[in-house]
């Protein structure tokens, strides 16, 4: 869930999935390690590519060893998941591309043919993207010859949920929870009830979830910051503040994290603490998501655009020139647009376009303030429709519509 935003996550919620995946193998949380030989299995990280000195050896290695291993399907996934996760930290789009080639021994073999294992992998890229209708048919193929895989219904799940199909994403939660430990199929379906305006059910599971004695291990502590993030989304949804500021604060206790970096971040610009917002992503890569915030931050404590502004609007200048490189950029360019910028036309456009792509409840937002700063009437109504269409109950959408 992204309660949102700014609140979009540096796409936050497809990462998080892959993370789990990570998780449910029985290791240490997503990222806390990496191997640089041959995967015990799928889901393991064969090396994860720094941003500054040693990112070229690195990628010379993983060319290499795909290379070396042409047809592969465990050197090319873990070259995949060291490209996406390149990508997610420096906010660089072509790393993606890189992800998607690091599997293009099976672009030419028809979907049925293909390892169910590298069509997970693809989707999870394919997310990344906003090729949605490709990730869904890449899950639905590996689904219907590996029935019982975990991850790929949590995908699966993440995926539906993003596009407002929450029947449809609870069904992929109950899967996962057949498949995988149980944690992870009840925490998917208290995030879905969340959404639909059932906070103290989704809260008391969660809570539950937490305090149950086989997640205290020290290897589930990933689990633990995943669950209580989910915690603190779901207070934002029912406009609790405090409670949502003390999971997030809990969370933050269990290691550091981008995803829930840039959630806290979200919540302090929505409570008018701005000035909170650098010191909070002083560490983190300077990704778009980040140097949105950072943007939005500078904006608010100025009165003026700086250089995070100023970098990311060369950012999105240049993915213009890419065919299609804006379209998956709609979420953060409709939010620079109307705060950072002030060009409320602008930003409306942008979130209506996003919302073709995306229904979670940042997306939501976005359209409902965009419209309100834009003073549009039909499209204050078409927020509704849809917040209507997916059964969405968020305090903070329902405010503004």
């Amino acid at each position: 869930m992204s309660g949102g935003p700014p609140t979009q996550r540096l796409r936050g919620v497809h990462w998080r999935a892959l993370a789990l995946g990570l998780a449910m193998t029985g290791g240490a949380p997503a990222g806390a390690h990496a191997a640089p030989r041959l995967p015990a299995s799928d889901d393991q990280v064969v090396e994860t590519l720094p941003g500054g000195p040693g990112a070229a050896k690195a990628k010379q290695r993983l060319r290499a060893s795909l290379q070396e291993r042409a047809g592969d399907p465990a050197a090319a996934i873990g070259a995949a998941q060291a490209y996406l996760a390149l990508a997610r930290t420096q906010g660089d789009a072509r790393y993606a591309g890189q992800a998607l080639a690091a599997l293009r021994a099976w672009d030419t073999v028809p979907l049925g043919q293909t390892p169910p294992e590298v069509l997970v992998m693809r989707a999870t890229v394919q997310q990344f993207v906003h090729d949605f209708d490709g990730a869904e048919a890449s899950l639905k193929t590996a689904l219907a010859r590996r029935p019982a895989d975990a991850q790929a219904w949590l995908t699966q799940a993440t995926l539906l949920r993003v596009r407002g199909r929450l029947a449809e994403s609870d069904a992929a939660c109950r899967a996962t929870g057949r498949a995988g430990p149980a944690v992870y199929g009840i925490a998917c379906l208290a995030e879905n009830a969340a959404l639909r305006g059932r906070h103290d059910e989704a809260r008391a599971t969660l809570r539950a979830l937490l305090h149950d004695p086989p997640l205290q291990a020290d290897s589930l502590a990933g689990v633990r910051q995943w669950l209580w993030t989910t915690l603190a989304e779901v207070e934002e949804l029912a406009a609790r503040p405090a409670a949502a500021e003390a999971a997030y604060r809990e969370a933050l206790l269990l290691g550091r994290d981008g995803y829930l970096r840039l959630a806290y971040a979200d919540f302090l610009l929505q409570q008018d603490r701005a000035s909170e917002v650098p010191p909070l992503l002083s560490a983190e890569p300077r990704s778009d998501p980040v140097l949105l915030r950072l943007a939005i931050a500078e904006r608010r404590t100025s009165g003026r655009s700086g250089e995070a502004a100023e970098e990311l609007a060369d950012r999105f200048a240049a993915e213009a020139l890419r065919p299609a490189g804006a379209a998956g950029h709609a979420r953060e360019q409709a939010l620079f647009a109307l705060d950072v910028q002030g060009n409320a036309q602008q930003a409306l456009a942008l979130a209506r376009q996003n919302i073709g792509l995306q229904r979670e409840p940042t997306d939501l937002l976005l359209l409902a303030r965009a419209a309100r700063a834009a003073r549009d009437p039909a499209a204050l109504a078409e927020a509704r429709r849809v917040r209507d269409e997916i059964g969405l109950r968020d305090a903070r959408i329902d405010a503004l519509l």
